[in-house]
């Protein structure tokens, strides 16, 4: 499994697969062990060969289906959310796998956030944003805001006298008053693109 996935991995980064001796190298096999373990799964129709004895034409077989891949382990990735101003609101049907870092129960979704009032709270732009749906949340939470303008940010979130405050984490910004707050998740990680 592991050859299988290091030449998966290899292809995706590189375009073409790892040599015999790349394989060995990265596992800790020596080139003997890594042409039987490659044999056997050639064997299985598990990996084929691009053409007989050239370098770097091993493929996995498209008939394969990793063990990861099989959990329904994507999570919905919805689009951009501003922390900086809001932002038109938008739904792209994309899903990202990352089952083994969240829960995927359906009630969890992915946003980019896009804008810099969250840095102090460590959101960055181009991070993403992993949520929780809800349609409450406590004070001091980081939330998924939908606005009266049908435009969308991420914020904290408190409730004041006869009105929601959304602050952001950015002295630069001004906090956002509104009286009719649609809370559509509450923040639950964050990940940083490379």
């Amino acid at each position: 499994m592991e050859i299988l996935r290091f030449i998966r991995r290899s292809r995706k980064a590189h375009g073409y697969s790892p040599t015999m001796q790349e394989i060995g190298d990265h596992l800790g096999l020596n080139k003997v062990t890594v042409y039987e373990h490659v044999g056997a799964l050639v064997k299985k129709g598990l990996l084929s060969r691009g053409a007989k004895h050239k370098a770097r034409s091993l493929q996995v077989s498209e008939d394969f289906i990793f063990p990861e891949d099989e959990a329904t382990g994507g999570l919905p990735f919805l689009g951009r959310i501003a922390a900086g101003g809001p932002v038109e609101a938008f739904e792209d049907a994309q899903t990202m796998d990352i089952a083994e870092l969240f829960p995927t129960d359906g009630d969890t979704f992915v946003l980019e956030v896009g804008g810099d009032s969250m840095i102090e709270d460590h959101i960055c732009e181009g991070d993403l944003a992993v949520c929780r749906k809800t349609d409450t949340a406590h004070d001091g939470d980081i939330v998924v805001a939908l606005l009266d303008d049908g435009e969308t940010t991420l914020k904290r979130f408190y409730r004041e006298d006869n009105r929601i405050r959304l602050q952001p984490a950015n002295e630069a910004y001004d906090p956002i008053y509104s009286d009719n707050v649609r809370i559509q998740g509450v923040l639950t990680g964050v990940i940083r693109q490379a």
